[in-house]
Parts: structure tokens; C-alpha cells; sequence
């Protein structure tokens, strides 16, 4: 069996026991464990208030920032968390338009932690500014002072292209949401917690089920689709403007939007990978997002490793056959200067640990895709951290030079940010099924109109793909003819009615 033509869904599952499966974990008190992580995820979250706090106070000297590196871990952590938040999207609005059916069991998690993922990066760019309390000049909104923001500013670009993601993103996760709220909704009324029932009410915005339900939600799921598939494109190209546009060597280059937006496909599903190998295993769901769909995202992290390795490469070839000695100089200075051991961690994890995944062992091995799953997020910062540093550590002027290191206060907050991250994404682990059940139940063998099993339990037969090899000859044929279930057998006493001489139906 072809990885193409492998189950989506393993264990014989019915319907029932997809919701049962997913919803169990919404549903039951909460464990010790959860309570014990969530401690930890509030005290990295405590960590950035502090920061957060001193550095209002104190101001953006406290960061290792100085002249001539005045960008420092803030836009280099900017742009890792940006690039963090590009697989959800990719998940579930491009391999949604592609109607690739593998997405159904990871891409609500991926969709959450887009959000999260957005919600640490605004943080940079919002404490960036020094006074964070006029930070609604960037917006273009009438003010006292006539002033407005400069639009030919690709940091003003940011604000656009991050907001506007931000949101679709959060609409298109939401919709995706509302028939298994409904679910949930159902489910806690049955239970009589009533509570629970109106709360989740509330957010199903009165979904019923019904046909003319279904039709408007797939329409609307298709054009917030649609709408969120160019800014897998816009948002990481707008962010690589930020270096593009200027005229530093080692960023004036027009390699960079097509290599960010491959960088940020990279980590961003190494992340979702780190995630869900965790979360598969706390939760029991191995049978819904199964080794084939880990080693799917392992060959998408292959291809966009090598895409990324491909413009490290070509940079460099570049700088030299521009024949400009200042680029030369500043990647050779990126290779064998003093952030020497950065470049080459960089490219250790991106390019040549990714590279084991073309064995097929190696790409369906836990331990191993979890390693590189981080080892390739670590990778990536380094990669922020190398475009961004080199390129000013050492300017036109030798007598300006300097060695940038960063202090307490950027690493706090960096820590920091881990922990919103992780807050929010136990949240919503606890509150909000981290399946799509409805969308899983779509591609299962069940939701094909012309599945039957001879038992009548809902259940799939065989390896859930080949529907007719456990049935009757008569059976077979019917399935052939393309039968409805409901027709084949209308007085449920296990024979067909095209060869039941007793059917009343």
C-alpha cells in the first residue's frame, strides 16, 4: 500500500467513536498532568510580564541593541514566530483548495497555533517602538498632531500584512469550528450541564445540522479559504521586505520573499510536527493523526529544507558573481567572522539534518522526527538571527563595528513568549477539540453514500478503503450499481432487496 492510498483514519473507527474519541478530552475533569503543565506555561508567562514591565520602565536600552546593530533578538524573534504561524494556514486553506484530505486530523491545531504563534510575534514589534503607549501612530487613524505613518515604510507594511492575517486566520478557524461546537453543545445538554450547553451554544451560532446549514458553511469555508491562501504568500514576502527594500549588503536581495515564505513552511510544520507528537500520544489519538500523516509533514519539512538550503547556497553564489566586494564581504563575513559558529549551526540543522528524511525509516521514527522537528525551529532562529546581525554588526565604516550581544532582558523575554505560546495552546487543548471531528468524519469510508457493512455498526471494513472485498458476491454488485445503503437492505434483515423475495419495501 502506497502512502497516497493508507488510511486516514486507523482502528476501525465509526462515527460515534471519532466524537466519542475527540470530545472525551473537552469533556472529563481535568487531569493533574494538565494543571502541572499549565503551571509551567503561566510561569514563562509570568517571566515576559516581568520583562515586559522592566522594559517599559527602563526602555529598549536594557536589550543588547546598540550602534550599529540597533535591531537586535526583537526583530529576529519577530520574524522566527511570524514564520512559526505559516503552517496552520498552509494546512488549511492551501491543501484545503488542493482537496488533499490528509489535513482533516492536524489542522485545527495547526490553525490554533498560527493564532498563538501571531499573538507572540506582535509582541516585538508593539515594545520595539520605545514608547509603547503611542504605538497607535502606526496605525492610520486621525490624531491631534496631523500626522500620519509613512506608507513607503515596509515596517508599516508589517502592520498591514500581520493584522490582516491575523484576522482571516482567526475567522477561518472559527468557522472550521462551529459544527463540532455544536457537537459539544449537544453533547453537554444531553449530559445536563446546562452551563456548559449555553456557553458553547452561544459560539455555534445556532448551527442545527440542517442541509441549508452545511451549504452556506462550506461556501463560507471555501472563500475564507481562498482569501487566506494568498497571504501564505503576502505576509512572510512583506516581512522579507523589511531587509529587502534597504540597501544593506547581505539584505538588498530579491531572493528574499520566495526563501522567507519556504522558511517559514519549514518551520512552521516543525513545529506542528514537535506538537503533535505530543499531543497524539497525551491524548490517545494515534488513530486519527497516524504516522502517515507525521511522515507527510516530514517530507513537505524535506522539500522546504532543501529549498531553503538551495538559498543559502545561491546567495552566496550570487555575492560572487555580482562581482559588489561589499556583498562579498558581508556573506564571507557571515561564514567566518565572528557570529561564524551561528551561520553554521544555521546551516547544520536546516539544511543537512532534514536531509535524513529521505530514508523512509528515519521519517516515520518518533524519536527521530521530534528531534528534528526542534533541532530545524532552532535552526531557523539562527537563520533570523544570521541575516539580521551580520549584516550590521559590520558596516561601511571599520570604526563603527561593534560585536552585538544580547542581555538578560532579551532572553527573558523570548522565554517569555514560550510561555504565552503554551498557555494559549493548552487552553485551548483543554476547552476545544484539537480534531476536526466533522472534517475527519468526511473522509472516512463512512461518509462515502455507497458504504455498507454487512453488520449494520458503522464501522469500516478491512483497511477502510476497500469497501466490497468482505461482502457477498450479490452485495458486491449492488455496490457496483451504486446502490444507496439505505436501499440494499430496507427491512434491515441482512439481504439486499434486489435478491430478498420477502422485501416489503
Amino acid at each position: 500500500m502506497t502512502l497516497e492510498d493508507a488510511p486516514l483514519v486507523k482502528g476501525n473507527l465509526s462515527f460515534h467513536d471519532v466524537t466519542e474519541l475527540v470530545s472525551h478530552h473537552t469533556e472529563k475533569k481535568t487531569p493533574i498532568a494538565w494543571f502541572i503543565a499549565f503551571g509551567a506555561a503561566l510561569a514563562g508567562l509570568g517571566i515576559m510580564g516581568v520583562a515586559l514591565a522592566y522594559l517599559v520602565w527602563n526602555g529598549p536600552g536594557v536589550w543588547g541593541v546598540t550602534n550599529p546593530v540597533s535591531w537586535g533578538w526583537a526583530i529576529v524573534n519577530f520574524v522566527f514566530w511570524v514564520g512559526i504561524g505559516h503552517a496552520g494556514t498552509l494546512i488549511s486553506a492551501v491543501l484545503f483548495l488542493f482537496r488533499q484530505k490528509w489535513r482533516t486530523s492536524i489542522n485545527r491545531a495547526a490553525e490554533a497555533m498560527t493564532l498563538f504563534a501571531v499573538a507572540c510575534a506582535l509582541v516585538f514589534p508593539t515594545f520595539h517602538v520605545g514608547r509603547v503607549w503611542l504605538v497607535y501612530y502606526l496605525l492610520p487613524i486621525p490624531n491631534q498632531m496631523a500626522m500620519w505613518p509613512n506608507f513607503k515604510s515596509p515596517l508599516l507594511w508589517d502592520v498591514f500584512a500581520v493584522s490582516i492575517y491575523g484576522t482571516v486566520s482567526l475567522l477561518f478557524w472559527y468557522v472550521g469550528l462551529i459544527p463540532d461546537l455544536a457537537t459539544l453543545r449537544d453533547r453537554a445538554a444531553k449530559m445536563g450541564r446546562t452551563l456548559r450547553a449555553q456557553i458553547l451554544g452561544f459560539f455555534a451560532l445556532g448551527w442545527t445540522g440542517s442541509n441549508r446549514s452545511w451549504r452556506h458553511y462550506e461556501r463560507a469555508y471555501l472563500l475564507l479559504a481562498g482569501l487566506a491562501t494568498p497571504l501564505v504568500l503576502s505576509v512572510h514576502s512583506v516581512v522579507s521586505f523589511d531587509f529587502a527594500v534597504s540597501m544593506v549588503p547581505g539584505w538588498h536581495t530579491t531572493i528574499f520573499p520566495p526563501y522567507f515564505v519556504a522558511g517559514a513552511i519549514f518551520s512552521g510544520f516543525a513545529m506542528v510536527v514537535t506538537l503533535m507528537v505530543v499531543a497524539r500520544k497525551v491524548y490517545n489519538l494515534e488513530n486519527l493523526i497516524t504516522l502517515d500523516h507525521l511522515e507527510k509533514m516530514n517530507i513537505i519539512i524535506l522539500v522546504t529544507g532543501s529549498v531553503v538550503g538551495f538559498a543559502y547556497i545561491t546567495e552566496f553564489f550570487i555575492a560572487w558573481y555580482s562581482g559588489v566586494v561589499y556583498e562579498q564581504y558581508a556573506f564571507a563575513n557571515r561564514a567566518f567572522g565572528p557570529y561564524w559558529w551561528a551561520y553554521w549551526a544555521m546551516m547544520t540543522c536546516n539544511l543537512i539534518f532534514p536531509q535524513l528524511f529521505w530514508v523512509k525509516k528515519f521519517r516515520r521514527s518518533i524519536p527521530i522526527m521530534f528531534a528534528i522537528s526542534i533541532t530545524t525551529n532552532i535552526g531557523m532562529w539562527f537563520e533570523r538571527f544570521v541575516i539580521t546581525v551580520t549584516s550590521l554588526h559590520r558596516d561601511y565604516l571599520p570604526s563603527n563595528w561593534d560585536y552585538y550581544s544580547a542581555t538578560i532582558w532579551d532572553a527573558l523575554l523570548f522565554l517569555g513568549t514560550f510561555g504565552l505560546f503554551f498557555t494559549l495552546f493548552l487552553l485551548f487543548l483543554r476547552f476545544v477539540p484539537m480534531v476536526a471531528i466533522a472534517e475527519v468524519k468526511g473522509v472516512m469510508p463512512q461518509a462515502d453514500p455507497h458504504f455498507y457493512h454487512h453488520s449494520g455498526d458503522g464501522h469500516s471494513v478491512g483497511d477502510g478503503h476497500d469497501i466490497t472485498h468482505d461482502v457477498a458476491p450479490y452485495q458486491q454488485d449492488a455496490f457496483v450499481q451504486g446502490a444507496a445503503p439505505a436501499a440494499l437492505d430496507a427491512d434491515s434483515d441482512g439481504v439486499p432487496d434486489d435478491f430478498d423475495p420477502d422485501a416489503t419495501a
